[in-house]
């Protein structure tokens, strides 16, 4: 993967802010980073064995494996050669993305009280992949944005369509597994605003599935809610203003990416929009400072002139 210098920038900032996170790999969280449990090895002293990921994070990893195999035989012995987790990410032109990582042992304890199985932490003697901090860096990120930021409400315009790869604002809920058409009026973390054909009564406090079409890549999102309020749009009696609460145990994480990419981006337009009006203030208070220091000097020379007159 070849990386920008802005995307190089971010995989620092991820590094440095979220190295001692951990990341459990359940279910949901191996789907979204397409992890391929099937190609995940252990490797040392030239042999190579399948193992189970059960947590990572940029400074360390812990794996499940058997106590009666070679693999634990092998990499808990003392004076253990070093140890290679090899990761395997699927792509999404479903090439496989392979890489190791070096550690050591650093602990090793039974799994859930299990004398089968055992987990072993391996800790990182160097900084990891590229890819591995990007693709777990921007998870976390998304879900601390999920916590931070679950207010922040993007309204659907030409522009914040675009940049969250929106391509109209029209859409589908389902309300009670029953499809409508809606138009899409603003986004956040935890829920949306839409125009939805009905009566405000009979939709009120009912559970619905909102569909999000993205591009770039395309794909498409359901996310599972509540309508928690309704509202008539003036002038159209057949129209109702429904807000959305998404159920916060559910919102996908491809989901909150997408949120968080656009937040993340506007925050950061802000912030570069503020220093450049920042500089070019300075920069204006340093001309006029020269230009009152340019005539100081020339009103002293002047004086000076006057007094040589005189004499």
């Amino acid at each position: 993967m070849s990386f920008s210098i802005t995307t190089n920038q971010q995989i620092n900032e991820y590094y440095n802010k979220y190295r001692e996170n951990e990341i459990i790999f359940n279910k949901d969280i191996m789907r979204f980073l397409r992890l391929d449990p099937r190609q995940i090895y252990v490797k040392c002293a030239g042999a190579q064995w399948p193992c189970i990921i059960n947590s990572t994070s940029f400074q360390q990893a812990k794996i499940i494996i058997g106590t009666n195999g070679g693999a634990f035989q092998q990499i808990t012995k003392k004076d253990a050669p070093p140890v290679n987790l090899r990761y395997c990410f699927i792509e999404p032109d479903n090439q496989p993305l392979v890489f190791f990582v070096t550690c050591r042992v650093t602990d090793v304890t039974p799994y859930m009280n299990s004398h089968e199985l055992a987990i072993v932490t391996l800790s990182f003697t160097q900084r990891p992949p590229d890819d591995l901090i990007y693709k777990l860096g921007s998870l976390i990120d998304a879900n601390q944005g999920f916590i931070y930021r679950k207010e922040e409400r993007i309204v659907l315009n030409e522009d914040s369509k675009r940049l969250l790869g929106i391509n109209k604002k029209e859409s589908i809920v389902y309300i009670q597994s029953v499809p409508r058409r809606c138009i899409l009026w603003n986004l956040s973390f935890t829920g949306a605003k839409i125009i939805v054909l009905g009566v405000p009564k009979f939709l009120a406090n009912k559970d619905c599935i909102i569909r999000l079409l993205f591009s770039d890549p395309a794909e498409i999102i359901d996310v599972k809610g509540t309508i928690v309020s309704v509202n008539s749009v003036e002038g159209r009696k057949d129209l109702v203003e429904a807000g959305i609460k998404f159920d916060e145990n559910q919102v996908p994480l491809a989901y909150k990416i997408r949120i968080n990419e656009y937040l993340s981006n506007r925050r950061k337009k802000f912030l570069d929009l503020a220093t450049k009006v920042s500089d070019q203030k300075k920069q204006e208070e340093q001309k006029e400072k020269l230009k009152e220091s340019q005539a100081e000097a020339k009103d002293l020379n002047a004086s000076k002139d006057s007094n040589q007159e005189k004499k």
